[in-house]
């Protein structure tokens, strides 16, 4: 009898179970349906399909399952716009549910678990950092005031390259250390890089490289949480060991810092705030909040400028008919006997058009940083399930052929009056090309970014004509890309400079 009772209740409660799905699956075939996408894998899902190199990999899918598309990858679902259209849906339409970060490892081991100003939940502590910055660092008020030690440092360049006798140099690491003590003296109120300190400064470009790396990564740990202990990569062991290198270079900087007795810079702003307990928003800093923004500005504030001003030359160096043209608007607009100063940069509109499509073929970040759905919601029919994290294709974005004549192809014409793309905006309006990313998670610093790869690639095309190491030829220069946060060039671009301004433009005086 018990035994007959038993079977009953058993089949009664398969029965709800199995009901239940039906019901379930029922119901989602009615609803909205996921995106197409590929089939995923046991455990992994479609993190696989990755490969080396993402963004190639993602935009080759699309090509098969549409601009939107679904990817389980491991237990994390992961939407993927590859188009202006979509993209715009997401970072437009429903900007707000898109607001915030997913869990993820480089965040919790390398940006202080999520205390920076890029990973931060959107909420207070964001909103906090992100005012102390725009006040301080990105407003227009602030880039103007910072330009003339931008100036300062390319003229320091300038006459690095003018006297090293036609040697090639490593375009990347140079442009990096320029950048870094332009915005090093802008933070601590000094430059950290001496000009014969060519050794920290590749050591330090090599951990910004690393970071970027790393933080791109696609952790299996983060998408399949029970594998997280294992660290199968050995991705979590690398960045806690980048963390120890960064917190102790900040550490000896706030150390350092503490009794000066400059006022007017950003850390100094910092410590004040954090001794005197001002809250900005209900938010006090600390030491942690400190170094986090430093963290940001030091590796994404500086990489991203001198890592797509180097694609620029690159490209330029490839294109010497569109290099020559470059030359001859500089001459016209600031002639040969000064150095190109920022203020000009609105006169030259052809190098501007030269920037706007290196941005296009080369976004400095070709994998948008991942957001999370708030909520669950609809995009162009399809259900984006709540939690969703989303990936925007920035490159892909960049070479669609249903928004680009010639996709692959540079050519800056396209966005000159009576181009293709003439008003098209890169700070984030129009989504045919966003290498700032848009929306409210959008790149805090656009305009300074912006201004400082127009104003590198002017100076050094200005200041020099370029050829290749011997052996090389322009038409066959490698183009290929080392996939990161960043996209890096695989191979450095090494080029000798030659100088084509009066002589004294080159004796350069700090200031």
């Amino acid at each position: 009898m018990e035994y007959s009772e038993s079977l009953i209740m058993w089949s009664i409660a398969i029965a709800v179970f199995v009901g239940t799905l039906i019901l379930t699956w029922d119901c989602r075939r009615r609803g909205a349906p996921l995106p197409p996408g590929p089939k995923p894998w046991p455990v992994l899902g479609n993190l696989p399909h990755l490969g080396t190199k993402p963004h190639q990999s993602l935009a080759a899918m699309a090509r098969k399952y549409g601009p939107l598309m679904y990817l389980r990858m491991g237990s994390v679902d992961v939407v993927v716009a590859g188009s202006s259209s979509v993209a715009s849906h997401f970072l437009k339409t429903h900007d707000v549910n898109f607001s915030s970060r997913p869990p993820n490892s480089g965040a919790r081991y390398i940006a202080y678990n999520y205390r920076d100003l890029v990973f931060a939940p959107y909420g207070p502590r964001w909103r906090a950092l992100r005012k102390i910055c725009a006040l301080h660092l990105f407003s227009p008020k602030a880039v103007d005031d910072s330009s003339s030690l931008r100036e300062d440092e390319l003229r320091r360049l300038a006459a690095a390259f003018a006297g090293s006798d036609q040697t090639a140099v490593d375009l990347a690491q140079a442009l990096n250390a320029a950048t870094t003590n332009a915005l090093a003296r802008v933070l601590l109120g000094k430059r950290i890089f001496g000009e014969d300190d060519l050794h920290y400064a590749r050591v330090f470009k090599e951990m910004v490289v690393e970071l970027m790396v790393l933080a791109g990564a696609f952790n299996v740990g983060d998408f399949v949480p029970w594998l997280h202990w294992a660290d199968p990569q050995g991705i979590v062991r690398k960045m806690k060991a980048l963390h120890r290198r960064f917190d102790q270079f900040f550490d000896q900087l706030i150390e350092d810092h503490a009794d000066s007795s400059t006022t007017s810079d950003l850390l100094s702003v910092l410590i004040k705030m954090k001794r005197d307990g001002t809250a900005v928003d209900g938010v006090y800093i600390t030491d942690i909040e400190i170094k986090a923004l430093l963290l940001n500005l030091f590796t994404a504030g500086t990489d991203t400028s001198s890592s797509t001003t180097e694609w620029a030359m690159a490209e330029l160096i490839r294109h010497p008919e569109i290099l020559t043209r470059v030359q001859r608007e500089l001459d016209s607009v600031v002639g040969r006997d000064r150095f190109v100063t920022e203020s000009d940069i609105p006169d030259l509109h052809y190098l501007q058009a030269v920037v706007k499509e290196t941005f296009r073929l080369h976004p400095s970040t070709p994998l948008s940083l991942p957001r999370m759905a708030a909520e669950s919601c609809e995009i162009d029919g399809y259900r984006v399930p709540k939690n969703s994290t989303l990936l925007v294709n920035v490159w892909a974005i960049g070479r669609d052929p249903e928004v680009w004549t010639d996709p692959l192809e540079f050519r800056p014409e396209r966005f000159l009056p009576g181009g293709e793309a003439a008003d098209v905006d890169v700070r984030g309006n129009d989504f045919e090309v966003i290498p700032f990313g848009a929306g409210r998670r959008i790149c805090a610093g656009v305009a300074l970014g912006l201004r400082a790869v127009q104003f590198m690639t002017a100076s050094l095309v200005h200041g020099f004509d370029w050829t290749l190491p011997e052996g090389q030829v322009s038409e066959k220069l490698d183009m290929e890309e080392a996939y990161g946060l960043t996209l890096q060039r695989a191979v450095p671009l090494k080029v000798k400079p030659r100088p084509r301004l009066a002589p004294h433009v080159y004796n350069n005086k700090p200031i």
